[in-house]
């Protein structure tokens, strides 16, 4: 009997032993690939090679919500971060990553939202340290959208956003008036999502 026990006690600790040494092989390995989907945790760097970032349309702006950013692939305009452009009555503002499947899923509707809807400056801003994946994914997409890039989440920081993607936010004069800590699923939901927050 004790043998049977000693027994089962030592197998018991060699199968801890090996549930320890594989379970984070086994997770790398199913996290590992384009990363869509995947959150990293807050303040955590998605460990990925760098890639040349890709040229991509101008921004109109230093910024926005108040918040000077570089533009993704492009050149920043002469627009206070805190104004809108000339012609536009408030600025939409996508808060994404190249990582996040449903900003991925999201960014269709923004950029059909941007050209059915002049009167609002679109933008998006890349919460990533890593422009080139960011840059690489608007491309493969073929979104025309002009976003700016945000190594350090100072946009989320500033506004006190969560720190979740995606994120719309809609700002007058620099000053947030909506928030949405959701994906937008239809051109119809964004606009009336972006109608109320107007009225």
């Amino acid at each position: 009997m004790r043998n049977s026990v000693k027994w089962t006690v030592v197998a018991a600790i060699i199968l801890v032993v090996v549930l320890i040494t594989a379970v984070p092989m086994m997770l790398d390995s199913v996290n590992s690939g384009d990363g869509a989907g995947v959150s990293p945790e807050a303040g955590e760097d998605v460990a990925e090679p760098a890639v040349e970032v890709a040229a991509r349309p101008d921004c109109l702006g230093m910024g926005v919500g108040a918040v000077g950013l570089p533009c993704l692939g492009g050149e920043n305009g002469q627009v206070a971060g805190d104004a809108e452009p000339v012609g536009t009555e408030a600025t939409v503002a996508n808060l994404w990553a190249w990582w996040c499947g449903p900003c991925r899923d999201e960014l269709p509707v923004f950029d059909e939202f941007a050209a059915a809807h002049p009167e609002y400056n679109v933008v998006g801003v890349h919460a990533d340290p890593n422009p080139g994946n960011g840059a690489a994914m608007l491309n493969d997409l073929g979104i025309e959208l002009s976003s700016y890039q945000d190594d350090e989440n100072l946009f989320a920081g500033t506004l006190g956003l969560p720190g979740v993607v995606p994120i719309t936010v809609v700002l007058v004069e620099g000053q947030q008036v909506a928030m949405f800590p959701q994906p937008f699923e239809s051109l119809e939901q964004l606009e009336t999502a972006v109608a109320e927050a107007l009225t």
